[in-house]
């Protein structure tokens, strides 16, 4: 009856006679909501208060975590601010300097059922200034950068990237994304809302995996810049953005480049001892006597070798340098030629002049009764100058032969006067 009693929609009779079942309609069931409208921003937190849940927590939860030796003195000054600050929340703390550790359970007075959680995240953050993490709109986020790099000088230069010159880069990370950043070993923290949170990570695995933050920097300036501008809300900002290329650039060749060697799974062979060389060149055999001969001979053959280099040295310095090659042959020739004369008109000068001073003293002799040796000397003299050119060594034989025989006709006068005085 109620089947009948239905009011048929238009359509319905004609899919009942093909016996197909109506089509179904989108959101058919969907009701408005009185607790749903456009003027709900869903992305709000609202703030626990403590009139909505005003019975409290029935079990304990506790966290505990511990501290290095190096942050027991900061930990000592700070934290009665830490117990006043969680006993607002209704959260007990204990710190521990036995064991190094910091505990955080819920106690009668919570109501808050999250706030175990942030407490649990504050006395990890706790030297970074974790108390804002207490609040509702701010969440926190470790990032473990350690293992995503092996090379530890990689891991260094990257991480002191993400800090920048004096601190700028984080600086600006923490303008743009609206979050508190810290860099501190192994972990990257920040503290924020969930939007920058979420491009702090981004931003931090980028850098330790090689992608510089100024790219980051630039895509993040830009959209703030085109979020003031109420027209492109509901627009795509993709053409917008800077397209960052990957470019391959050629890194530094190593100085010294090793081979790499094919694996064996066997040892090198080893090498041969002085007993198996000696057994190999039959010298193993010999007797002291032989050996000593042999040794004998062989420093031998090296000294003749050395001497043989020597004497090739000494008589390298001997060799007439190299002709003068120029770009014909005809100037080559000339340029010869002219040496040739030069050198005999410099002989034929050299000769004459040498033959005047000799027949000069050669009169001094004559008269002196020494002329038989100076024309010996002439003779040879002038062979001298023309064959070798030693002028120097026969001016000296010259004065020498010069002076003996004017000497011996000055002892002869003298002789001559004394057999006269005698006889007289």
């Amino acid at each position: 009856m109620a089947e009948e009693e239905r009011e048929q929609q238009p359509g319905e009779e004609q899919h009942a006679a093909d016996g197909e079942r109506p089509p179904r309609k989108k959101g058919k069931h969907k009701k408005d909501k009185p607790w749903d409208h456009e003027g709900i921003d869903h992305w709000k937190i609202e703030p626990f208060k403590k009139e909505d849940n005003p019975s409290g927590l029935l079990e304990e939860s506790s966290f505990a975590t511990l501290f290095p030796k190096y942050r027991e003195k900061y930990l000592r000054e700070v934290w009665p601010a830490v117990t006043k600050a969680l006993k607002e929340q209704g959260i007990a703390c204990e710190l521990n300097l036995v064991e190094g550790s910091m505990t955080v359970r819920t106690t009668r007075k919570t109501y808050d059922p999250f706030i175990i959680l942030k407490a649990r995240d504050l006395i990890k953050l706790l030297a970074r200034s974790a108390l804002k993490v207490l609040e509702d709109e701010v969440q926190c986020d470790v990032i473990k950068i350690g293992g995503i790099v092996r090379n530890k000088e990689k891991f260094v230069k990257r991480r002191q990237r993400l800090i920048g010159p004096n601190g700028a880069t984080l600086k600006a990370l923490e303008l743009l994304t609206g979050c508190y950043i810290l860099v501190q070993g192994n972990t990257v923290s920040a503290m924020g809302d969930y939007k920058g949170l979420k491009q702090v990570r981004r931003i931090v695995e980028d850098c330790v995996r090689n992608v510089h933050p100024i790219y980051h920097i630039k895509t993040l300036m830009i959209k703030r810049e085109l979020a003031k501008d109420p027209a492109l809300a509901e627009e795509n900002w993709e053409r917008f953005l800077p397209n960052f290329k990957k470019k391959n650039v050629q890194r530094k060749k190593p100085k010294k480049v090793r081979e790499r060697k094919d694996y064996t799974p066997f040892p090198p062979p080893q090498p041969p001892s002085k007993e198996d060389l000696m057994l190999e060149s039959g010298e193993y055999f010999l007797s002291a006597e032989q050996k000593a001969a042999r040794a004998a001979a062989a420093q031998a053959t090296r000294q003749a070798a050395r001497v043989e280099e020597r004497q090739r040295q000494r008589e390298a310095a001997f060799q007439a340098p190299a002709e003068m090659r120029g770009s014909g042959g005809a100037g080559s020739a000339g340029a010869q030629q002219q040496q040739q004369q030069q050198g005999q008109e410099t002989s034929a000068s050299l000769a004459a002049s040498l033959k005047k001073k000799l027949k000069g003293s050669n009169r001094e002799g004559a008269a002196a009764g020494g002329g038989g040796d100076v024309s010996m000397f002439l003779a040879a003299g002038t062979a001298d100058v023309a064959g070798s050119g030693k002028q120097g060594s026969g001016k000296k034989k010259k004065k020498r032969k010069s002076e003996g025989g004017a000497g011996d006709g000055a002892q002869e006068k003298k002789l001559k006067q004394k057999k006269s005085k005698q006889r007289e």
